[in-house]
């Protein structure tokens, strides 16, 4: 996150931080050894939590728009379970609960721009191979670390108060992504944290590795079922989770849920009933080519 603040700072947070300075009663040298230099663990804190607040929030709300009208499938809405003013809810949910979220993080974006983590610059300094691997690297850890975090939350001692609220959406919509609590969401992001405090990772993958996430996440919940292969855990799988409650725990991939034996295989029959030009009438080309697709 060091790159997020090595843009800002002269960008707009320098001058923000001297208008502060200048306007506001703060005791005699707090703004000299708090505010003015960059460096400061006070004013990181400070530029990390609404930066990483009004930037997931803004984020959120472009992926998810942007989903809702090019890829999600309207014909979800149709379901039984869909549920009045739905989107808005899901919306009103995810733009409260990711400050919070990021709040609770915000001890590991800290720690990473103050050098505890093992975030490097330059490739050279682990090489081309070494960059390469991370990514498949980073996606089995997290989605093993999430699987057992996302089981584990579902256990009737916790489910109620942590994971709850995300199963209000019994038929997702891109906006639903990040509409969890906020304990909930951040439980399930710590392995993205935890990683490069693990393993070295490249500051710049690193944030292309974060905006993925997001996009994945928003994709999983678009209902729209493009990848959906026995290996690949995607929004056909999240819909039969989100459905069936019990089943497909995985983030990216069906390994662990085949392993905990709670993979379920989609079909068009547990994942498409919701649409009923599709429920007791002849085959149609748009049954054909969902079913290909799950196929």
């Amino acid at each position: 996150m060091d790159l997020i603040l090595d843009f800002c700072d002269p960008l707009f947070l320098d001058t923000v931080y001297l208008a502060a300075a200048a306007n506001l009663p703060l005791p005699a040298g707090f703004a000299e050894s708090h505010l003015l230099a960059r460096d400061t663990i006070f004013r990181q804190s400070l530029s990390l939590g609404v930066l990483n607040a009004v930037g997931a929030v803004i984020l959120y709300l472009v992926i998810a728009t942007v989903s809702y009208y090019t890829i999600f499938d309207h014909e979800q809405m149709r379901h039984p379970k869909f549920l009045p003013n739905q989107v808005r809810r899901e919306i009103r949910l995810s733009v409260l609960s990711l400050p919070f979220m990021s709040a609770l993080l915000l001890p590991f974006f800290v720690a990473e721009v103050r050098g505890h983590a093992k975030i490097y610059d330059g490739v050279g300094e682990y090489g081309w191979p070494y960059l390469l691997a991370t990514v498949p690297l980073y996606l089995f850890f997290t989605d093993m670390c999430i699987y057992w975090i996302h089981r584990w939350e579902h256990h009737p001692a916790v489910y109620a108060y942590v994971h709850k609220p995300h199963h209000l959406w019994k038929v997702p919509t891109p906006f639903a992504a990040y509409a969890f609590h906020p304990l909930d969401g951040a439980l399930q992001a710590l392995p993205y944290h935890i990683f490069p405090f693990v393993f070295p990772l490249n500051k710049h993958l690193y944030l292309g590795l974060f905006i993925f996430v997001m996009l994945w996440t928003v994709f999983i919940h678009d209902g729209a079922y493009m990848v959906s292969g026995t290996f690949i855990n995607g929004a056909a799988h999240h819909t039969i989770h989100h459905l069936e409650f019990n089943y497909n725990y995985g983030q990216y991939f069906t390994l662990w849920d085949k392993i905990g034996n709670s993979h379920m295989t989609p079909t068009i029959e547990n994942t498409m009933p919701q649409k009923g030009k599709f429920v007791n009438q002849p085959s149609s080309s748009s049954e054909k080519s969902v079913r290909a697709k799950l196929s």
